[in-house]
């Protein structure tokens, strides 16, 4: 990479909002919440369910992604938590997670009482699929492959996997909401899945989640667990399923009416999403020092995120500097981009094996039998990858001037006319 600077930077002005979500907020989402305001309901389980934003959000999902049952909760590590209870996972089982993904999607299996054992990603920066096969031990009851950044996992693998060792699949789709592999919406292709509505997602109601499932059980367990009073509502379609205590997951009406107004205009938001990344891409194709993500399924792509690699840590760390100074923000693992709570060597609770209780973790509690070690350096090739990375946020405002900017920008950060 040899340095070819002007004075000027290649741009001056901003270059996208922080949140891809909260810019859409319009008419549609002051009309709704109002609605909810005017009825005077905010719980979801007084009155009538005809009448709940929450059950209207639920059956939004259903829709969407062609399931059988969907259940609004108040987060997505709600929904990963309440999910695995609903699939009768728990103490003395494993969990197999990716070593890049929110801390959450550990967490959530510490709280539901397994042992997380975390895995290699690949050029994909998901869940390499040989590494989950080499991590599957006796213990190993569950799967939950994360589609980072927007980016859908190698499904076709993973459910091959999976059915082979007969293992279940919680797909975590916390940061790809409106992405496909292969035809099918993500959050459809494992026993269950599972989505967030924070603000940094694609769809934001503040806080709240989602789980969908074909499986009666899973919904069944599921819907007890997030409402330690659920018994108590006469909506139990499954009274065969015994109650059991659980915790207080309910998503509120004004978060639900807030999730729904946004969720009515996601494949628009996708697709504009879609249209900024493939001309950008397309852009800068002609740079064989820049390798670009591989992406299992580039229909699928949500596309708020541009990630491509560089040779080696420290030409990432100058083209990262270089791209910067020329007006285009972009992430590495030296700047936060990829934020450190997203790399498993940062996850100081599970490194050191740490719950709440001393006396009594998922680790050591007498139900368990295996014996599963951390250390920052247990998956190297995610740390390479990684520190090789170079990220940079898309927005679906983006106008084919601004895509051009970001192309002839990453050209001069490299060098090139």
């Amino acid at each position: 990479m040899t340095t070819n600077h002007q004075s000027s930077p290649v741009r001056t002005k901003p270059w996208v909002p922080v949140f891809v979500s909260s810019e859409e907020f319009d008419d549609r989402e002051r009309e709704y919440v109002l609605r909810v305001i005017d009825k005077k309901r905010s719980f979801r389980f007084h009155g009538s369910q005809e009448e709940s934003d929450a059950a209207r959000l639920e059956k939004l999902y259903r829709d969407r992604l062609n399931v059988s049952h969907c259940l609004a909760v108040n987060a997505g590590t709600s929904a990963l938590i309440a999910a695995m209870i609903g699939a009768g996972i728990g103490p003395g089982d494993e969990v197999i997670v990716p070593a890049y993904t929110y801390i959450a999607t550990a967490s959530a299996v510490l709280i539901a009482r397994a042992v997380p054992v975390i895995v290699e990603v690949d050029d994909t920066l998901t869940m390499d699929p040989q590494a989950l096969e080499a991590a599957i031990t006796p213990h190993t009851k569950a799967i939950i492959p994360v589609h980072m950044k927007g980016i859908p996992c190698q499904m076709d693998e993973i459910m091959e996997v999976a059915r082979r060792h007969r293992l279940l699949v919680i797909e975590d789709v916390a940061q790809a909401n409106g992405g496909t592999y292969k035809g099918r919406a993500l959050g459809s292709i494992g026993d269950a899945g599972c989505f967030s509505f924070q603000q940094y997602k694609l769809v934001t109601a503040g806080e709240g989640g989602m789980i969908a499932t074909n499986h009666d059980i899973i919904y069944a367990r599921a819907s007890i667990y997030h409402d330690s009073a659920y018994g108590f509502w006469g909506l139990n379609q499954y009274p065969d399923v015994k109650l059991f205590p659980g915790e207080n997951y309910r998503m509120s009406e004004i978060n639900a009416a807030l999730g729904l107004a946004q969720s009515e205009r996601i494949d628009s938001l996708v697709s504009r999403l879609q249209r900024v990344k493939k001309r950008i891409a397309a852009g800068i194709a002609d740079i064989p020092e820049l390798q670009l993500q591989r992406i299992p399924d580039p229909d699928g792509d949500v596309s708020y995120s541009l990630n491509f690699f560089l040779p080696d840590a420290a030409t990432a760390e100058r083209f990262s500097k270089r791209l910067a100074e020329e007006g285009i923000p972009n992430g590495t693992i030296h700047n936060n981009g990829f934020a450190d709570r997203h790399i498993y060597k940062n996850w100081t609770y599970i490194m050191e094996k740490q719950g709440a209780s001393e006396r009594d973790t998922p680790w050591n509690c007498a139900s368990y039998t295996g014996n599963v070690e951390y250390s920052p350096d247990m998956c190297p090739n995610t740390l390479d990858w990684l520190s090789r990375a170079v990220s940079i946020s898309l927005h679906q405002s983006l106008t084919e001037e601004d895509c051009d900017d970001a192309i002839k920008a990453i050209h001069k950060a490299m060098g090139r006319n």
